[in-house]
């Protein structure tokens, strides 16, 4: 990976949290350090499950496709982290 790709998964990271921030049951504003974190680990956790269940968004451009992605993975993982806490 080249700084290029992770400029651009971190700016995908916090765009990602930052969207699952505005879902009621996942906790709110936390902060770009919140964002980025629930977002980076939301788009693994995002991209397996859609994966393992089969799932194409029917998003055509790649961007949008990996900030929805995300953006659900990040939902998920900020609502485990909320259970947890």
């Amino acid at each position: 990976m080249d700084s290029k790709n992770i400029v651009i998964a971190v700016l995908i990271g916090l765009a990602a949290g930052w969207l699952a921030s505005w879902v009621p049951f996942t906790g709110g504003d936390g902060g770009l350090i919140q964002y980025l974190i629930s977002g980076v680990l939301g788009s693994f956790v995002g991209s397996y499950l859609l994966q393992k269940a089969n799932i194409n968004l029917g998003i055509q451009n790649e961007v949008g496709r990996d900030i929805a992605t995300a953006t659900i993975g990040a939902v998920i993982v900020m609502f485990i982290a909320n259970i947890l806490t």
